[in-house]
Order: structure tokens, then C-alpha cells, then sequence
């Protein structure tokens, strides 16, 4: 459900981030908005920490198509958010007032504010050892990562190459890799990056934007291959790892933060007996439990300590426009999240 469509009160003491132009992040403005209110089977949640993805810049710069169209503005950005329950519409339970809870709430559907009304089934209460978020950090980029991982299969043989690993999804395939008993390898860009990917705990890690980072790589793996790429940054660095990978090797490909998928053909495939998968939310949905289940194992895998969030040092909701220009440069570390 869009912000516009949401109830609202005459009151007008929300803070929230308002676009009605598509273009760069300037074009993010921060305004006081009627109070919404939640409708049938909706709930209003103070906001403690909204999620930032890549996606919501492409949302913002008019960019989407296909399974995410563009919206219609005027809008509030923000499709992941963490807090408390403070009121409950018609039809929905009220035992969730006073709860912490997170929710993933669709496209652009008003999650950078204070107070965001978001569908009583889309709700999961956070774990008590989950920060908001850490919490925030797991519902949306949380869940993608699990499903990824289902479709890597990965063994304690494995060794996996991981590209952005300093990023929110790098960062669990880190440490799922090394939870697996895996070799992992992870790619990030300067030297500030590269010290945080090894203090995730990676086995190898190396600064992609350094000239001959390949040959990096395989002499500190010192005579093995990479047999798993966890593939969502393509162009030139995704081509360079599928040219890495062992005979037999698996490419699971989930995104093109370079701007252009990984190229390749049917001959580098069957050269070598590389398989490759396609990684999208509408075969996540398919899986058992769809993306809730996904939601779920992946708080609970934090909860346990088996996958931390990284998370950027937060932005005030304020500067939600510096947040996206941070996160179109590569200038941030793990989850961008922003704190009204």
C-alpha cells in the first residue's frame, strides 16, 4: 500500500522523507506529515530504524520496471522497518501494541518516517537480543540472503567467492561460508573494506579494484579454485570469477550492482560443467514458506548468532538523501540504515 493511501489524522507531528519527482537523491525531502492511521488489520509502528537497499535508489531515480514498477508520487520511500507497535486498526489483533516488531512493507510504502502503519501479517516479533537494527537488517536483506544461500547449496568443500563482501548480503555469505566449513573469499574495494571482510572472518581477502586481484586470489588459495560465486555485483569483476572457478564450479547470480549482468556462454558453460542459477523474489516465493518463512529463518539465524548483521553506522532520517548518495558510491560498510 502506498503512504498516500494510508488513513491520516489532522495532526501533523510525523516526520518522513518525501519524493515528488523522480531523479537523484536530492530530490528526497524531508517534511512534517498528517499522523497516518492504520485501516483493517493494520497496525502503527513508531519507527526505530528504516532499511536502505540499492533498490530504493533505483525506486527513487524512476529506474524500475517489470516486477517493481514505478510508483506513483507523490511518495515516502522505505520498505523495511523496525519499532514498536503504538495503535491498531480494525480487525487487528491489539495484544501487539507495546511489542517490538519488524516488518517488510512493500514498495515504497512509507518506511523512512516516524511512524509507518504496516499490515499485521507482515509483522515478526524481534527477537530480544536483536537490536532494531540489526533486526531491520535481517527482514529484507536478511531473508534475500537465506534464499541465496538455499540455492547455493554450500559444503564444508566448498571454497566461495564472494564479490561486495563487505556489503549487507556479502557479509552473511561470509559467514555462512565460514559456518559451513567453507573456504571463504571475499572481494571489497580499499583497504578499510578488505580489513573488515577479514575481521568477518574470511580466509582470503582481497581489494578488487587493485590491477591483477585474480591472480591474488588463487595463489593465496595456493593451488585450489573457487567452486562456488555468489554473484551480484557482474560486469567485469563477475566475469573475472566465473573465469576462476574450478570445473564444476556453481554460479548463483542475484543481482548487477556493476550496472550489467555477467556475461557469458553456453561454451563457458559446458567448457567446464559450470551450472548456473538465477536467484529472483518471485523463486524465493516459491520455496516452502515463501518469503515470510525466508523472514523468519533468517531473525532466527541471527537471533542465534549464527549470522550478524553488518550494520553502516546509522543516518538520521534527515539525511536520507546523504544515505542514498552514500550507498550509489560504495562509500558505506554493511546495512544502511537510517534512525528517526
Amino acid at each position: 500500500m502506498r503512504f498516500d493511501e494510508i488513513g491520516t489524522s489532522e495532526e501533523t507531528n510525523v516526520k518522513a522523507i518525501r519524493q515528488y519527482e523522480f531523479g537523484p537523491a536530492e530530490t528526497l525531502r524531508y517534511e512534517e506529515v498528517p499522523d497516518p492511521v492504520p485501516g483493517e488489520g493494520q497496525v502503527l509502528v513508531e519507527v526505530a530504524a528504516a532499511g536502505v537497499h540499492l533498490l530504493d535508489t533505483a525506486i527513487r531515480a524512476g529506474q524500475t520496471g517489470g516486477p517493481f514498477p514505478r510508483p506513483e508520487l507523490p511518495m515516502t520511500p522505505g520498505r523495511e522497518v523496525a519499532g514498536t507497535v503504538v495503535a491498531t486498526g480494525p480487525g487487528a489483533d491489539p495484544s501487539w501494541t507495546g511489542k517490538r516488531v519488524v516488518a517488510h512493507l512493500g514498495m515504497a510504502s512509507g518506511g523512512y518516517a516516524s511512524l509507518a502503519v504496516a499490515a499485521q501479517t507482515s509483522l515478526h516479533e524481534i527477537p530480544d537480543s536483536l537490536t532494531a537494527e540489526a533486526a531491520v537488517a535481517m527482514i529484507g536483506t536478511g531473508r534475500t540472503a537465506v534464499g541465496i544461500l538455499d540455492a547455493a547449496e554450500i559444503e564444508a568443500e566448498d571454497v566461495v567467492l564472494v564479490p561486495s563482501a563487505a556489503g549487507g548480503l556479502g557479509s552473511l555469505f561470509v559467514q555462512a561460508a565460514r559456518g559451513a566449513g567453507a573456504v571463504a573469499v571475499g572481494l571489497a574495494g580499499g583497504l578499510e573494506k578488505v580489513r573488515r571482510v577479514q575481521a568477518l572472518g574470511a580466509d582470503v581477502a582481497v581489494d578488487y579494484r587493485e590491477p591483477g586481484w585474480p591472480d591474488r586470489v588463487l595463489a593465496a588459495l595456493d593451488g585450489r579454485k573457487p567452486t562456488v560465486l555468489l554473484d551480484g555485483v557482474g560486469g567485469e569483476v563477475g566475469r573475472a570469477g566465473l573465469e576462476m572457478l574450478d570445473t564444476g564450479g556453481r554460479i548463483v547470480m542475484f543481482g548487477w550492482t556493476s550496472g550489467g549482468v555477467t556475461p557469458f556462454t553456453s561454451t563457458d558453460i559446458a567448457a567446464r560443467s559450470l551450472s548456473v542459477a538465477w536467484v529472483t523474489g518471485p523463486r524465493m516465493m516459491k520455496r516452502y514458506g515463501g518469503l515470510r518463512g525466508l523472514e523468519t529463518r533468517s531473525l532466527a539465524e541471527a537471533a542465534a548468532g549464527h549470522l550478524v548483521p553488518l550494520v553502516n553506522p546509522p543516518f538520521p532520517l534527515a539525511d536520507a538523501a546523504a544515505a542514498h548518495q552514500a550507498l550509489e558510491t560504495r562509500a558505506t560498510t554493511g546495512k544502511v540504515v537510517l534512525t528517526p
